[in-house]
């Protein structure tokens, strides 16, 4: 790769549905259509890339039993178990050729999400040279997390790149006007995709390879012209459905 960004410093890429395989939409679905509740693109938001907390009170109220969120949570953790037994974590196929052509474009690159970083150290531990220290930021406690990534490296919002799966985390890119690529899920009861799009998200990928040096340059063009986000992309449209 030749090109290098005028703008762009570095890229944080989301691990879990990005860097490694989705295991969540998937135990989410089942989790709430197994307890009698429908899942929608209403579910999803109110889950995904939220604090474990939270998600686990809108866990509760996605289902019709009486649960709180503690009890969601722990439940599903104990079914996320159970579930990993059979569909293991697996790093996503080109995991390692993007984060290589992200660094021979010149960006700094880490990688974040809402487990703890032994998580990372377990799966992607092997990849971690790719990584500028800290390697991975856990946001469970700031989520979405950008303002935080961002201010944790000094750098603007503009010379962020974000890959991630959730289109609440496109919309909080939007809002800090920060340069986005939206790598939705394959799972297919999974809403994520049109939401993105909904948001205004320009760049979508279905895989890694995707994420080469025209887009790379694209986004870095539009980050310098302030051009990323469509004009009139705004407050998220409701989600049902």
């Amino acid at each position: 790769m030749t090109y290098r960004p005028h703008r762009l410093r570095l890229a944080a890429v989301n691990i879990d549905g990005v860097l490694l395989n989705d295991t969540f939409s998937p135990l989410i679905h089942r989790f709430v259509t197994r307890r009698g509740g429908v899942y929608s693109a209403d579910v999803e938001r109110s889950v995904f890339s939220q604090r474990q907390a939270d998600a686990g009170r809108a866990m509760a109220a996605a289902v019709p039993q009486s649960l709180t969120g503690e009890e969601a949570l722990a439940a599903y953790f104990e079914e996320r178990a159970a579930y990993l037994a059979d569909h293991p974590v697996e790093v996503t196929e080109g995991a390692g050729a993007l984060l290589r052509r992200l660094r021979a474009a010149g960006l700094e690159v880490v990688c974040y999400g809402g487990l703890a970083k032994s998580h990372f150290d377990e799966h992607l531990g092997a990849l971690a040279h790719l990584f500028t220290p800290p390697h991975y930021l856990c946001t469970n406690d700031v989520r979405p997390g950008l303002r935080e990534i961002t201010a944790h490296f000094g750098l603007e919002h503009g010379q962020m790149l974000f890959v991630d799966d959730v289109a609440r985390v496109a919309e909080a890119a939007r809002a800090l006007g920060a340069p986005f690529i939206g790598r939705p899920t394959r799972f297919e009861h999974s809403h994520q995709a049109e939401l993105m799009r909904r948001a205004g998200v320009r760049h979508l990928v279905d895989g890694l390879d995707e994420i080469d040096e025209p887009l790379l340059r694209a986004l870095d063009e539009e980050a310098t012209a302030g051009t990323l986000w469509p004009a009139g992309a705004g407050t998220p449209v409701p989600a049902s459905r």
